[in-house]
């Protein structure tokens, strides 16, 4: 079965994908240029996440869609098991965000310059000026109930395992006071570990666990939303992918 599996990728799924993709990214850059990023910058690539799921034939399942209110803001904090978190959490959140993601992405052909078009925040860590742009354009983004998504490991597991969280995302939280919710992605790493080459078939499981409300403001609410957000996001992870790993990449 897994011949077939790849046979199938190579000849049928992967050139659809291929469309698929490229065709997202203009829709997305011509939606948002005539405007309403809003929604240009966030269905397309809801859809094309979906089907990218639908044509490579994996299974999802969502748990915990009833915890959040649609026209709250909330930063989310998934772990990072590998590239298909992008795919489960675009098309499956089932709310309207913006993804913060590191600066090199922008460098993805077509897929870069959608991004930018839609009004995604690429993080820049070059000097002090360039992460409080990074910051403003986060806060100008959390409106309308539009939401925020942030790895907070800020680099895919190596094993499967989570790394430590970073306080970016907790920090950003503080300082406009919105919850934090913490989300655990299960399946990815098996789908597609950092050092494989090819999908295999495996089913992702998507759930998001109970809002972080603030606890007051400074220091001591982050680390407290941290700890418990990472509390909550390893709870939902099997047995076997719990415990910390430190993730060299982290430091980087």
């Amino acid at each position: 079965m897994r011949i077939l599996y790849y046979i199938y990728q190579v000849c049928i799924a992967l050139p659809i994908l291929l469309v698929l993709t490229i065709l997202t990214a203009i829709v997305t850059i011509i939606g948002s240029l005539l405007g309403g990023a809003h929604i240009w910058g966030y269905y397309p690539g809801k859809i094309w996440s979906q089907l990218i799921c639908l044509f490579l034939l994996i299974p999802v399942e969502v748990h915990g869609r009833e915890k959040v209110h649609k026209r709250t803001s909330y930063i989310f904090v998934p772990n990072h098991q590998g590239s298909f978190d992008i795919f489960l959490i675009y098309g499956f959140l089932g709310r309207n965000f913006k993804w913060m993601m590191k600066k090199s992405l922008r460098k993805l052909p077509f897929v870069g310059k959608a991004c930018e078009s839609a009004g995604h925040i690429f993080v820049d860590r070059s000097g002090p000026k360039k992460i409080l742009e990074t910051i403003h354009q986060a806060k100008d983004s959390l409106k309308d109930g539009v939401s925020l998504v942030v790895f907070p490991e800020g680099a895919r597991s190596f094993t499967g395992h989570m790394g430590y969280f970073k306080k970016g995302a907790f920090q950003l939280a503080d300082d406009l006071q919105l919850a934090v919710v913490p989300v655990t992605i299960d399946g990815s790493f098996d789908i597609l570990p950092r050092t494989g080459k090819w999908p295999k078939r495996h089913r992702m499981i998507l759930t998001i666990h109970e809002p972080i409300p603030p606890k007051g403001k400074g220091i001591e609410n982050i680390k407290a939303s941290m700890n418990e957000a990472y509390t909550a996001v390893e709870s939902a992870l099997p047995l076997h992918y719990q415990g910390m790993v430190k993730n060299e990449d982290q430091d980087m």
